[in-house]
């Protein structure tokens, strides 16, 4: 088992189109769309659900899509979405794979400029477009064999199919609990920086 956990992780590289860089990720740019999707309903629950003022929730989804459209994110293959979570309590702002960006109400009622906003957006573009979970979920596999011990748990041997479901479900599991390390936050931080000026925002209160 564990010849299994290290070729895959040391043989599966990729060129990261935005960012240049080499990175250890063995899931495909869809794979990540597929998996930031089957998350995001968990993942919004957790604060409430959807914030139910249509209006601020549009100003989210508008300040987000400036951004990629004026920026490298524009270049990569994710689909961003951008969604105010219904959580005026708590402060956070949060990004699955492929393109779901989540912001809580708590939050934006604490940023005074739409310049603010977008700085918090394009730090959570930031971290999709570096690919940052599916690297982590990818060190996940390598380092505690999470994806293929949940796998094998729930493996019906009469239902192959179990299979692939039961390591998807342990992936989703693994993104609730999902921290990025400094390297992924001050990366997530220098493409806030050249983002976020370059969609005509200006971030300082």
């Amino acid at each position: 088992m564990a010849a299994f956990a290290f070729i895959p992780y040391y043989c599966n590289t990729q060129k990261n189109e935005v960012t240049g860089e080499v990175q250890h990720v063995d899931m495909s740019a869809d794979q990540e769309i597929a998996l930031g999707l089957q998350a995001a309903p968990q993942m919004a629950q957790q604060y409430g659900g959807i914030h139910p003022d249509k209006q601020a929730g549009a100003a989210v989804e508008r300040i987000g899509q400036q951004i990629v459209q004026s920026t490298k994110a524009s270049q990569s293959p994710y689909r961003f979405q951008f969604h105010l979570l219904a959580d005026e309590n708590t402060i956070n702002a949060f990004a699955l794979p492929g393109g779901q960006v989540f912001i809580t109400a708590g939050l934006l009622k604490n940023l005074k400029t739409e310049g603010q906003v977008a700085g918090v957006l394009a730090h959570e573009i930031g971290h999709v477009v570096g690919r940052h979970s599916a690297e982590q979920i990818a060190k996940t596999r390598l380092t505690q064999g999470l994806t293929g011990a949940a796998a094998i748990g729930l493996f019906d041997p009469e239902r192959p199919s179990t299979a692939a479901s039961a390591a998807a479900a342990a992936m989703v599991g693994k993104l609730l609990t999902l921290r990025f390390g400094r390297e992924d936050e001050l990366e997530a931080d220098r493409l806030a920086v050249d983002f976020t000026p370059a969609a005509g925002y200006d971030p300082a209160p």
